[in-house]
């Protein structure tokens, strides 16, 4: 039923066009003979064709609503991803500050004074993200040496880690 109207309207709405056309083209007492089936004068015409702006005019602004709408879905959705990034990396950070805040306590300074011979065994002992803050805050000659004592997997573990605990990129999804 609903198409039906629109095509009526739309049908309609055409007839006024061309009625218009005619209007102005000085064509007027053809106008009736050009239109099908048309028992109408031109006012009646011109009335109907007036009647139908306001309805036109409706569905147009409707239209551009729903456009405005879905527009707004799409920057709503923007957002959201955007706020989860952030709350990604605000998480980072705080896990980061906590992880450099562990080797703060007073042990770089116990590591500082220690030879790597004697640093590597006891840093391998301990938890693996103790021991990369630690050495981290140490200087990069001393952090070298006692990682060169290590075992290779578990140097390679606390590498990682620094390296991971320096690397900018946050977002777990690049897209």
């Amino acid at each position: 039923m609903i198409l039906n109207r629109f095509s009526f309207r739309s049908s309609l709405s055409r007839l006024c066009g061309a009625a218009a056309l005619l209007m102005v083209t000085g064509l007027a007492s053809s106008a009736q003979e050009a239109l099908p089936g048309s028992n109408a004068s031109m006012d009646e015409i011109q009335r109907f064709c007036t009647n139908i702006a306001d309805p036109a005019r409706d569905q147009r602004y409707l239209l551009q609503k729903q456009d405005l709408e879905k527009l707004q879905g799409e920057v709503n959705d923007r957002i959201a991803i955007l706020e989860k990034r952030k709350a990604e990396y605000q998480d980072w950070l705080s896990r980061r500050d906590a992880f450099m805040q562990q080797a703060q306590l007073g042990l770089v300074d116990i590591y500082k004074n220690m030879k790597a011979d004697a640093a590597a065994p006891q840093l391998e002992k301990v938890d693996v993200m103790l021991a990369a803050a630690i050495i981290m805050k140490l200087p990069p000659k001393q952090s070298s040496l006692i990682l060169s004592e290590m075992s290779p997997d578990q140097a390679a573990q606390v590498a990682a880690i620094m390296s991971s605990a320096a690397d900018p990129n946050t977002s777990k999804d690049p897209s």
